[in-house]
């Protein structure tokens, strides 16, 4: 996960069919994501909306990448 993704963990994501899914936008802060994201229902009213708290890889992961 780059520096600029950690900096706005929170993500607005559009969910398709299949179980298949859209980043539509990353915000600093929840309300952000939360009034973007009530733009895009009003834009288009079918489509389904998620708010995601984005935290990347387990820390794990991350140091051994380091190594």
């Amino acid at each position: 996960m780059s520096y600029v993704q950690r900096l706005h963990p929170w993500v607005v994501v559009r969910l398709l069919p299949k179980m298949q899914r859209v980043v539509v936008g990353r915000f600093r802060n929840r309300s952000d994501a939360e009034g973007h994201m009530q733009a895009l229902k009003r834009l288009m009213p079918d489509a389904e909306f998620i708010i995601l708290f984005d935290i990347g890889q387990p820390i794990d992961e991350e140091s051994e990448e380091m190594e």
